[in-house]
């Protein structure tokens, strides 16, 4: 089996995966779910993940948590999937992936762990957060930030962006390679990233 049919046949196992929970929580459009492309592409030639700086608002030691919605809390939801793969389109396991961002309002909770967590991949390499959509703020699209670092891979600290906002033609710290796929869902957005890490 080449990279490329162990990269289609983990895809179509977390599509499936992606659409049952999906449909579970609501984030189904019209009973269906809908099929995020990947990105970026893995194989042979691919390059992995940009890196980009963790800017100033990082907290260690972030609960392990999926869900990161607070209870009466304003704000677009967001199902945010992919999965954390090699260079050669393996999933990995075991891979920590840290999230943290901005509220519905561009602030960062600085004195607790509000819209900041993490989780740890299982033999799928598949990663899965609730959240929501953070606002823009000063100087800055909308973005979430992560860590992303697999058993012995050096550590990936990037930002992912949002496609089609009118702030991040303006935003310097903008990247295309660091877009999401997006699309509607019944009660919010599905977004999608794959992580690929420097290992072969």
């Amino acid at each position: 089996m080449t990279a490329k049919d162990t990269y289609d046949a983990t895809r179509r196992r977390f599509l499936l995966a992606v659409g049952t929970l999906s449909a579970a929580l609501g984030f189904c459009h019209d009973g269906e779910a809908q099929e995020l492309a990947p990105t970026p592409a893995c194989g042979d030639e691919g390059a992995a993940t940009l890196k980009q700086g963790e800017g100033p608002f990082f907290k260690p030691r972030l609960p392990e948590r999926a869900d990161l919605r607070e209870l009466g809390g304003a704000g677009r939801p967001v199902e945010l999937s992919g999965l954390v793969l090699t260079r050669r389109c393996r999933p990995l396991a075991g891979a920590v992936v840290d999230l943290w961002h901005a509220d519905d309002k561009g602030a960062y909770d600085t004195a607790g762990f509000r819209y900041r967590g993490h989780l740890v991949t299982g033999s799928d390499g598949v990663f899965r957060f609730n959240t929501i959509q953070p606002a823009v703020y000063t100087g800055r699209t909308r973005h979430y930030h992560f860590k992303v670092q697999a058993p012995g891979s050096r550590l990936l600290t990037t930002q992912l962006y949002f496609p089609n906002e009118p702030e991040n033609r303006r935003d310097q710290l903008f990247r295309r390679e660091l877009l999401m796929r997006v699309a509607d869902a019944s009660d919010g957005l599905a977004a999608r990233f794959d992580f690929v890490l420097d290992i072969r």
